[in-house]
């Protein structure tokens, strides 16, 4: 009888959504279901979502996270795929360390590191400092090994000092990336398992999936891609939710959260290439919402991926929402669909 009862224990300590000191509640190890009633959502609304997203969207995997419990579940949410440039977001979290331990100096440039990259750089361009490559303002235009950035507004190169002008584009975050590597001579990917994934328990990382890409006959620095799953896209919103506290361990100290999602790049600045961009405003890789026709969203920040990859955390309601499509099925979720989306979750709140 006393073996049956320490097994039950034991499951039940397996099983239950733990609360660290401060009262937060957090997965353990599984994400715990909720009603949505339970924190002041129409259950009824939230099925008008899932409609709209069976109607008119290609999403593969969504998860609406409240007080650190899901509200809203569709699609798989352990399918693992590619993140597209949330990966962006992804380098913005795990650098700080290295940037608070004195492995990373943000003010070192290019000529220090000796980066230079096929045809050469120019002697400008060589003056773009790591935290210019991470706030997407290093005034570098060399052409990126991947598609997906701003590169049809690109100025000419040459023309810009660096910091003087925003522009989305990939061959800073490529870059940033081989930097981080070469800095801390370690495997990004190891890094993010050992640092990240591992203290918040993220369920489906693996390093086997992860895999960089790009044309390396256009750059020499190849995009560092991960592929997750919904579930643990969700795990790294609530992190940022929480300012990097996970249960009893700060994974991420609260005041490099705070910085990476601090704006650096106001709105009047943005080099909008479509007009879904004009609610926005830039931090260190981070998407950072200014909109006057929703208060929910004041303080809110996304990372953003092509085709409809989202890790979207909104302070104001105590919210995380992760979202995704498959790109093997060459589907692509709009981002005023997901917009969409993401007003009707905010609208089932009861007022």
């Amino acid at each position: 009888m006393k073996r049956i009862l320490l097994l039950f224990l034991l499951l039940g300590a397996l099983s239950f959504t733990a609360a660290n000191t401060d009262g937060q509640t957090y997965p353990s190890p599984d994400w715990k279901k909720a009603a949505p009633t339970k924190y002041g959502y129409d259950a009824e609304k939230l099925g008008e979502v899932r409609r709209y997203i069976v109607d008119s969207m290609y999403t593969t995997g969504c998860m609406v996270i409240v007080g650190g419990e899901s509200i809203f579940e569709y699609g798989s949410l352990t399918r693992i795929s590619y993140i597209a440039s949330c990966r962006k977001s992804i380098l913005a979290m795990i650098i700080g360390k290295y940037v608070e331990n004195g492995t990373i100096d943000l003010s070192l440039t290019m000529a220090d590191l000796d980066i230079d990259d096929i045809g050469g750089l120019l002697p400008i361009e060589k003056e773009a400092t790591i935290g210019h490559l991470v706030t997407a303002r290093s005034g570098v235009y060399h052409d990126a090994s991947n598609s997906g950035d701003d590169a049809e507004r690109r100025p000419p190169r040459g023309s810009k000092q660096p910091g003087e002008y925003y522009l989305y584009n990939n061959w800073d975050f490529n870059v940033a990336g081989a930097i981080f590597e070469q800095l801390t001579d370690r495997n990004i990917y190891e890094i993010l398992q050992d640092d990240i994934a591992i203290p918040i328990g993220m369920q489906d990382y693996e390093l086997a999936n992860q895999k960089k890409g790009g044309n390396l006959s256009i750059s020499k620095f190849p995009p560092y891609h991960f592929y997750f799953s919904t579930r643990d896209m969700a795990r790294l919103g609530y992190l940022m939710l929480r300012n990097g506290l996970w249960k009893e361990e700060q994974v991420i100290s609260a005041d490099w959260a705070k910085v990476i999602t601090s704006v650096v790049t106001p709105k009047h600045e943005m080099n909008a290439i479509s007009s879904s961009r004009d609610m926005f405003e830039y931090g260190y890789m981070w998407w950072l919402f200014n909109v006057d026709d929703e208060p929910a969203l004041k303080g809110a920040y996304t990372a953003w991926g092509a085709m409809g990859q989202y890790i979207t955390v909104i302070p104001a309601l105590d919210m995380v929402i992760a979202h995704k499509t498959d790109a093997v099925y060459d589907r692509k979720t709009t981002f005023e669909q997901y917009y969409t989306l993401l007003r009707m979750v905010i609208n089932s709140k009861n007022q």
